[in-house]
């Protein structure tokens, strides 16, 4: 039976690791770069050893341990095709499961309990609990998904902000400033879309936030549009009985004051972040290899 187990959370900003003993005691940490499989798999795999590598570097331990732990990695993407194979087969940890990011918030969010979860940040995905069944939205990647998240902020305030500048929509202050950054030049705002990767696109978030927050109508409209999807997705899974609703991620905070009064009502503070859930899946699994399970 292995020592010590990792649990890892690959967000599309960064990925972010914990070493801990079979108690679930955390004795390091570590972080690297951005972890979304499903743009850049193997980047995202060169992240996910690092991170796990820093952790034990953190916690006393020699890198090369990390071919001796047990390991569980929660990323958005796991759903997808056979990418979960695939890191699992590529990944160098003595036992290793990847699930989704979903999985991971919503065990850090609730433990065991029942209920809800939206996570948001980079990307954005739901997860439910209800009578020990797991229900999932979203997931699905910021090309045909990830609505409310960061990315998909940011890539909305760009579209205005061009639509804007064509004179198709008003402007504001926001797309003004977004254009400004640009030299005023709309091929060069195409270019960035062109190369860019889901984190480019999130650092607009704040940008957006910040700008509704002062009444900025273009901001605000597309702030209102991302909390639409958000009470869509809730909405669809939630119960009558259901108690519990926890919002996850770097912009869940700022999405708070926009939520309609039903959910609000539901809102709870999370137990743990998703790099906890990840840790406390992880235990669970090292757990199964002592007892035999597969």
């Amino acid at each position: 039976m292995t020592e010590f187990t990792i649990g890892i959370d690959g967000g599309g900003s960064s990925c972010r690791a914990a070493v801990t003993d079979a108690t679930g005691r955390i004795l390091g940490r570590g972080t690297a770069g951005p972890s979304n499989i499903l743009s850049d798999l193997d980047n995202s795999l060169l992240n996910i050893v690092a991170s796990a590598k820093n952790a034990l570097s953190d916690a006393g331990l020699s890198p090369e341990t990390v071919s001796s732990v047990a390991a569980v990695i929660g990323v958005a993407g796991a759903n997808v095709g056979d990418y979960a194979e695939r890191i699992e087969r590529a990944l160098p940890f003595a036992r290793r499961r990847v699930v989704t990011d979903a999985t991971t918030a919503l065990q850090g969010a609730l433990g065991d309990s029942d209920g809800v979860i939206g996570a948001f940040g980079t990307g954005s995905v739901y997860n439910a609990r209800r009578h020990g069944k797991l229900y999932g939205i979203g997931g699905w990647g910021f090309v045909v998904g990830d609505q409310a998240s960061g990315a998909r902020l940011g890539r909305d305030l760009l579209e205005q902000s061009l639509l804007a500048h064509d004179g198709v929509r008003p402007s504001s202050p926001v797309t003004q400033t977004v254009m400004a950054e640009y030299g005023d030049d709309p091929e060069r705002v195409v270019e960035f879309a062109h190369v860019s990767r889901p984190n480019d696109f999130a650092r607009y978030a704040p940008v957006v936030f910040e700008a509704a927050a002062k009444g900025d109508l273009v901001a605000t409209a597309i702030v209102q549009n991302a909390v639409a999807s958000i009470g869509e997705s809730l909405d669809a899974l939630l119960w009558p009985e259901c108690e519990a609703i926890c919002l996850l991620g770097g912009l869940a905070k700022a999405y708070r004051p926009w939520l309609a009064e039903r959910h609000v009502a539901l809102l709870r503070e999370p137990k743990g972040d998703v790099l906890q859930g990840a840790i406390d899946l992880a235990v669970k699994f090292l757990h199964e290899e002592g007892t035999g399970a597969a």
